[in-house]
């Protein structure tokens, strides 16, 4: 009779487990926007210990950290940088793919698989229409920006931190291989590079947010995979 009890007590638990699992993960009810770099940038190598395209690791960083996420949470997808026109209008790359959507894994693979990197890096504005897509300020959301580190279109990205600052909207940021201004070379081949911190950070020092400096493939998925994932409440 005992062990029938105990039997009974250890399946009631795992029940309870999943149930408290499932109804964590329904916790997760603000939309996310993710705020992707596709500037010209993000093409760049050869320097600075930067042996391929930033974009061909980005690229495998979303294929592993979008299927673990989406089934979560409906995602979205704003690009910047790619189909501005030249001169000024190089920051006129904005482009809102898609806006929150279920299962939005192989959407969001499809559209960074895709992208060639060109134009500046216009990441406030970009931020700004991210915002403006989840109903900020009337509803909460979450934003992830992966950017590879400046502002290159003249925005004010702290006085849009101020002005998201206590909305609801939580924006983290990703840096991913981002460089300083000084780059050299030592003498015995190894690339002398200084890693800095993107401007955007004060967009999530603001808003609650998470700032991570990533510079590996495996960073990248887990800083996507933690920042876009729903936390399990026990």
């Amino acid at each position: 009779m005992r062990k029938t009890t105990g039997r009974k007590c250890v399946a009631a638990a795992c029940i309870l487990s999943l149930l408290m699992t499932g109804a964590a993960r329904a916790e997760c009810t603000d939309d996310a926007m993710i705020v992707f770099d596709g500037s010209g940038s993000m093409a760049e190598m050869g320097f600075n210990q930067i042996d391929e395209p930033r974009i061909f690791e980005a690229r495998r960083a979303v294929r592993t950290a979008m299927p673990q996420v989406a089934p979560f949470r409906r995602i979205g997808l704003i690009v910047y940088g790619p189909g501005g026109a030249g001169g000024v209008g190089e920051c006129s790359g904005i482009e809102l793919r898609f806006g929150p959507r279920s299962d939005a894994a192989e959407a969001v693979i499809a559209a960074v698989d895709g992208l060639e990197p060109e134009g500046r890096t216009a990441l406030t504005e970009a931020v700004a229409l991210a915002a403006e897509t989840l109903g900020s300020p009337e509803k909460p959301g979450t934003v992830v920006l992966v950017t590879d580190g400046k502002e290159t279109c003249g925005g004010q990205t702290c006085m849009l931190a101020a002005q998201l600052s206590g909305t609801g909207l939580v924006v983290h940021v990703i840096g991913f291989k981002v460089r300083g201004e000084h780059f050299g070379w030592q003498s015995e081949g190894v690339t002398d590079y200084q890693t800095s911190v993107s401007v955007a950070k004060c967009l999530a020092t603001q808003t609650g947010g998470e700032y991570v400096n990533t510079e590996t493939v495996d960073e990248l998925v887990e800083a996507m995979s933690r920042t876009l994932g729903c936390k399990l409440l026990f």
